[in-house]
């Protein structure tokens, strides 16, 4: 079997061809989501037509219209992918209650309840950008939820570059060259440098990631929870601290009895999980 999975992203469209048993065959990339993805499939199907393509979007109707000669499209929330995509290739292989939650450009998660994914009565299950867990209103928790606001890349950068503009002083901004030029990567970087402020932000995201693993894990009780994206890049600085933060907060019977694991998927998870589920239901 051959099926196409494409994640849709505002920084891109993502693409991979894969074969049955999980191998990804080809891999293509748009520059803006929604670019070109009758050519990203060109590329990727390579001549040969796909038995099943899957999208993963941000907010999928059940079907999307195809162009004329291609199957059907089976569209996925980004959360939904992961997790399967961590089941099926990666982490969470074998598990039958999974969380996998993604940092980066954005924030998703996806929940695997007794071996199924788990979107909820109108697909939003797994909207993690939305984890209420500070009660200061601010306009960019409107903007992009209270999670994302402070752990996705933009918020690390953001709230590095707001230290420095009340005052501190961090070597971040001397490598990245100017405020708005800082990155999560920049913020990393510093930490390993020993940089103070660096290493305060990074402390206030594994905290803040803690909190949502924690209220994740007491609601769902899984086997496993796998962390993808920024927290996989930076696990040297993040892994331990979110998992002494998530402990600190969780009933105690429950403590110590899932795992924690990174993602090893990398930049193609999603668009494979996207695959992976079409696969299914074309049968």
């Amino acid at each position: 079997m051959l099926a196409l999975g494409i994640e849709l992203a505002e920084d891109g469209t993502r693409g991979v061809a894969v074969a049955g048993d999980g191998t990804v065959l080809r891999r293509a990339r748009t520059g803006r989501a929604g670019d070109g993805v009758r050519s990203l499939l060109d590329e990727l199907s390579a001549g040969h037509r796909p038995d099943a393509i899957g999208v993963a979007a941000d907010a999928p109707r059940a079907r999307l219209d195809p162009p004329g000669g291609w199957p059907a499209f089976l569209a996925c929330t980004p959360g939904a992918a992961a997790v399967v995509a961590e089941s099926w290739l990666g982490a969470a292989r074998g598990a039958r209650h999974a969380l996998c939650l993604v940092i980066g450009d954005r924030v998703v998660a996806g929940l695997l309840l007794n071996g199924e994914p788990w979107v909820g009565a109108h697909g939003f299950a797994g909207a993690a950008a939305w984890f209420a867990l500070n009660p200061v209103e601010r306009q960019d928790y409107r903007r992009l939820g209270n999670l994302a606001a402070e752990v996705s890349n933009e918020g690390i950068a953001r709230r590095l570059a707001w230290r420095v503009q009340a005052g501190d002083e961090s070597v971040v901004i001397e490598r990245a060259g100017s405020l708005e030029a800082i990155t999560a990567a920049h913020v990393f970087d510093g930490a390993r440098a020993a940089d103070g402020v660096a290493i305060s932000v990074v402390r206030e995201t594994a905290k803040y990631v803690g909190m949502a693993i924690a209220n994740m894990a007491s609601l769902l009780d899984p086997e496993i929870i796998v962390l993808g994206g920024t927290v996989a890049d930076a696990r040297d600085l993040l892994l331990e601290p979110i998992r002494q933060e998530c402990a600190r907060r969780l009933p105690p019977g429950l403590v110590g009895q899932f795992r924690f694991a990174i993602s090893d998927l990398g930049a193609d998870a999603i668009a494979t999980g996207a695959a992976r589920l079409a696969m299914l239901s074309a049968g």
